[in-house]
């Protein structure tokens, strides 16, 4: 189906690289008025990549007045995708203190960060507006090691569906995406992280996540833009609020 958010704001939080730059480059092909933001320096070049008039950003979204700034700089915001997150390896028994500043991090950026984003776009946003959030197989199952993406991961969608009933008086749609295994810098990085926990090459890791899929294959960043568009477009979504959606090749099946 050919998209068009031609005339339509649009924010994608995190958007610098991964996911997060795959889901605006669909945006960006679709006409959309495209403003992106991520914790990276490189986020105003990214932007330009993307398109000559897309805005970038580089900020935090767990400094609430650096995210303000941010959104009193948009006139408008009709849709917001808030896919910026952090997915590190925190395994409980570790007692480095650099795993317990890992775990806040991990929950400051994913659930902290999230809201405060939300938040201020909500100010800009008209009744009838989109929210998609990017949450995980994770946060509908588990990984050892990672409990605070998976906690964080979780409370996005408990996050979602209690905005969903709050918003709903203004007909604002509010759903998430729940990506498998997709080819991140991120992703692979948790991939090292889990073979070497197990004892095992990564590849070997790599071949056993696989054989959970019902698709074989890792998807790339442009596979589960798709499913972002399906949920912010009214014509596709009207009747679609409080849901997850997942894009993970038939690995969680619920």
């Amino acid at each position: 189906m050919a998209y068009s958010f031609a005339g339509q704001s649009v924010v994608v939080t995190g958007a610098s690289r991964g996911i997060g730059r795959g889901i605006a480059e669909a945006f960006a092909a679709a006409g959309a008025d495209l403003t992106i933001l991520a914790d990276d320096p490189a986020t105003p070049a990214a932007a330009a990549e993307i398109g000559p008039a897309v805005r970038g950003f580089a900020c935090d979204i767990t400094d609430g007045a650096a995210v303000a700034r941010v959104f009193e700089a948009l006139p408008r915001v009709d849709v917001l995708i808030n896919n910026a997150g952090l997915e590190l390896f925190t395994p409980v028994a570790d007692p480095d203190p650099a795993v317990e500043a890992r775990f806040r991090r991990i929950v400051e950026i994913n659930v902290i960060g999230t809201y405060l984003v939300t938040r201020a776009a909500l100010g800009k946003m008209p009744d009838g507006g989109r929210i998609v959030l990017t949450a995980s197989i994770w946060g509908k199952t588990g990984a050892a090691g990672f409990s605070a993406y998976c906690a964080s991961k979780h409370a996005n969608i408990g996050f979602m569906r209690a905005l969903a009933l709050e918003l709903a008086p203004r007909r604002i749609a509010v759903n998430a995406v729940c990506p498998g295994w997709v080819k991140t810098e991120a992703s692979m990085r948790s991939v090292r992280a889990e073979a070497a926990h197990l004892g095992i090459e990564p590849e070997a890791h790599i071949d056993a996540i696989l054989k959970r899929q019902a698709f074989g294959g890792l998807m790339e960043p442009a596979d589960v833009a798709d499913a972002y568009l399906f949920l912010a477009a009214p014509e596709t979504a009207r009747n679609i609020t409080g849901q997850t959606l997942h894009v993970d090749r038939g690995e969680v099946m619920d």
